[in-house]
């Protein structure tokens, strides 16, 4: 029976369908819009069933689930944007695909949630997440969520950003809060490896599974690899995160497709680390390291690419 993935758009869901497809499954691809979804599966796209859907709009979803086996289900925000809310996209979104998905007779559910998220946090994002997942652990379905760090790999929207603000900003560079907030980048391809393993995987059923990089860096090392990878310089200056806020909040207002927020500025005080990386005690794999030949996508990020991004919020594939 067929594979539904939500957010199939998206990096986490183009390359996850790319990879269904590979291993000969039948996909079903849910998105937005059809039009991002096309571009970035152009070259499956008659091998696919492409979907719109907004899990937003429960009546919108039940089409989707016709004789579906098992959804990955991917879509959520990190920025809030266009009315899009982390409470109506990350949580009800959630609830929204899961109650689609049981009243199709669905069984198996993979919730791609997030490492440090829980429903009690101050912080909304995080609790969004975890408020989601915690509604997933509770339904009959035959459940696993996965808790990645930082996902880094073409397309992603954090370290991407990085790279196309060194484009903007000669010669100086913030080193964010000191660069001290820490992190342990995980790889596209290892979580979306991880995830394909989870779906036959009778023993994954009911675990939630932390995944990351093979080391823990500090924003100031992931920021000075960057530099690096791109083969430039910059002078790294410490700002504090609070000096940085009303830099943000002109951006979030000015730019429709503002690089950051205050909410994603507020995580930098919440450990992005896996002390019990999945990843390398359930899978057995040997996770990519954020360094080298698997950082140099970010050269791909060109000056025409970032004032599309940031004036226009342009899809940059």
């Amino acid at each position: 029976m067929t594979i539904l993935v939500t957010g199939a758009a998206g990096y986490l869901g183009n390359q996850t369908v790319k990879q269904l497809v590979a291993r000969g499954r039948p996909v079903r691809a849910l998105a937005r819009k059809r039009s991002k979804a096309a571009l970035r599966l152009a070259d499956v796209a008659e091998r696919i069933d492409i979907l719109e859907g907004d899990v937003t709009v429960p009546e919108s979803l039940a089409p989707a689930m016709r004789d579906v086996s098992a959804v990955i289900h991917y879509v959520a925000i990190a920025m809030e944007k266009g009315g899009q809310t982390y409470e109506s996209v990350n949580y009800q979104g959630t609830v929204n695909v899961l109650n689609a998905a049981e009243a199709a007779g669905v069984k198996r559910f993979i919730n791609m949630s997030q490492n440090g998220a829980s429903s009690d946090l101050p912080y909304r994002f995080l609790a969004s997440k975890g408020r989601a997942q915690e509604y997933v652990a509770a339904s009959n379905m035959q459940w696993t969520a996965l808790r990645p760090s930082a996902i880094f790999g073409p397309q992603d929207e954090f370290f991407n950003t990085f790279a196309r603000l060194l484009k903007v900003t000669p010669l100086v560079f913030p080193l964010i809060g000191g660069g001290k907030a820490e992190f342990q980048p995980v790889s596209v391809y290892d979580v979306v490896e991880a995830v394909l393993r989870c779906l036959d995987d009778e023993s994954t059923v009911g675990a939630e599974l932390a995944l990351g990089g093979p080391e823990a860096l500090t924003l100031g090392e992931i920021e000075r690899r960057i530099i690096g990878a791109m083969n430039t310089w910059r002078l790294l200056v410490p700002v504090p995160v609070g000096l940085l806020r009303p830099a943000v909040v002109a951006m979030q207002a000015l730019l429709p497709g503002s690089p950051v927020s205050t909410s994603l500025l507020d995580l930098l005080a919440v450990a992005n680390t896996v002390p019990d990386n999945a990843l390398v005690s359930r899978f057995g794999m040997k996770p990519i390291p954020f360094a080298g030949e698997h950082i140099q996508y970010l050269n791909d990020n060109t000056l025409g690419d970032t004032v599309a991004k940031f004036l226009c919020n342009a899809t940059i594939n």
